[in-house]
């Protein structure tokens, strides 16, 4: 196929060479007349492993060339790249000054071309760029989207120093766009990339690289104020990591990374507070580790926001207990809701299958007598009542979820979800409203 990349810095650089490997033509374009002139000479723009060689190889193969003419690039190609730069600006908006400019050239270019064209943005740019760029090649071009052109967003997950080896072997192929033929034809361009094609809608495609960035940010931010405490007490700080890494189900999974409502148990909570602690009383400051507390809490807050925003006085909640699957009252997240709404008069009523007064015993029966004995008298074994007399349904627990039950719902009723049982689930007439979804 024949392709061609719009920037080559880093991202462009690579794909062109990577590219070209598979089998593809590629034509590289720039502003820059030094790093065009360095491909034609067979020579790379940038410094990363094994791309030198590469390029080196394929421009005498004539499988790469590269261009300061970028209709003359449009014209010769049925897909094009960009691999833009989309710096910061001070106030940490995005600079896409370069985007724009590159999509409304090849709008105007398009009006001269009779077939199909893809514009994949490898670029990382935020939700709501698709659009702006489907529309503006449009106006540009005066042609339709999905018969004259296509759009795909298409981030790149690519790590400075092993970029080649990331692009062969990404973790997934990521493609969204309102085109199934521009999809179709991104198909082919990466058949020979050993990783699956996943398909997405467009928002969650803008957001994934800021989301994935921001988290080894944070991994990288922890590990070091580990490394910290683990300084002051002697402890092997890599040593430790190595260990923690092992844990493959929990600690290096997708465990605890579904969006929701707050955290709460008996462990979470209370070695969260020891570990800020122990860093205090060490005279370190850890304000990641530190903030984690603060940020639960803040999730407590959102969800009684969102039930007072409903307007509804009559509150059931299907779920009392800190986890399903369980009777653990202790720090319930929810208990915290549940307080705050009977201080304003709130008529509430909690339904949880796994929670009967009468049965419970040890730490849960001296939580209910120390803690909550109030809330305790609002708990009941009869979920015909809690769902017939609430007119909002709270979902703490996916247990809970009775089949059949909810898709019984009339149009009056709410039913907000915490644990994503997700809105096609037979809800009845009623309205639905995720926590974060």
């Amino acid at each position: 196929m024949n392709i061609s990349i719009f920037g080559l810095g880093y991202v462009g650089t690579v794909a062109m060479g990577c590219l070209a490997t598979l089998g593809h033509r590629v034509i590289g374009v720039d502003v820059s007349k030094d790093k065009v002139d360095l491909i034609n000479e067979g020579k790379s723009p940038i410094i990363e492993n094994e791309i030198g060689s590469i390029v080196a190889e394929y421009r005498s193969k004539g499988m790469i060339c590269a261009t300061l003419d970028l209709s003359q690039a449009i014209l010769q190609t049925d897909v094009s790249f960009l691999c833009l730069g989309t710096p910061s600006s001070p106030n940490g908006h995005l600079n896409l000054e370069s985007v724009f400019r590159v999509v409304g050239e090849i709008g105007e270019t398009l009006r001269h071309k009779t077939t199909f064209h893809v514009i994949a943005i490898r670029s990382t740019v935020l939700p709501d760029t698709h659009a702006k760029v489907v529309q503006m090649i449009q106006n540009a071009s005066g042609k339709q989207p999905d018969s004259h052109f296509g759009i795909v967003s298409n981030p790149e997950f690519l790590r400075e120093g092993t970029a080649v080896k990331d692009f062969y072997n990404p973790p997934y192929t990521l493609l969204a766009s309102q085109s199934e033929r521009a999809i179709a034809i991104m198909k082919q361009v990466y058949s020979g990339i050993n990783a699956p094609v996943i398909l997405t809608s467009l928002p969650v495609a803008e957001l994934i690289k800021y989301v994935s960035n921001s988290y080894h940010a944070l991994k990288i931010v922890f590990a070091n104020e580990i490394g910290n405490i683990c300084r002051r007490l002697g402890a092997d700080s890599h040593e430790l990591m190595r260990i923690f890494s092992l844990d493959t189900k929990l600690n290096i999974s997708s465990a605890y990374l579904s969006p929701g409502f707050a955290y709460g148990g008996s462990c979470l909570p209370k070695d969260l507070k020891a570990l800020c602690t122990l860093a205090h009383d060490l005279y370190l400051n850890c304000p990641v580790i530190e903030s984690v507390q603060r940020s639960n809490e803040l999730q407590k807050d959102l969800v009684l926001n969102q039930i007072l925003e409903f307007g509804k006085r009559s509150i059931g909640f299907l779920g009392i207990s800190f986890k399903e699957g369980t009777d653990d009252l202790r720090d319930s997240p929810i208990v915290d809701v549940m307080e705050k709404l009977l201080g304003k008069g709130y008529d509430i009523r909690i339904y949880d299958k796994n929670v009967h007064l009468s049965k419970l015993v040890g730490a849960n029966q001296e939580y209910i007598i120390k803690r909550i004995p109030l809330i305790s008298r609002f708990i009941t074994n009869n979920l015909a009542e809690v769902l017939e007399k609430s007119e909002v349904i709270v979902l703490v627990n996916k247990d809970n979820d009775s089949p059949g039950i909810l898709g019984q719902l009339s149009a009056e009723k709410i039913v907000y979800d915490l644990v994503h049982i997700g809105a096609d689930r037979s809800l009845g007439k009623a309205m639905y409203k995720g926590i974060a979804w």
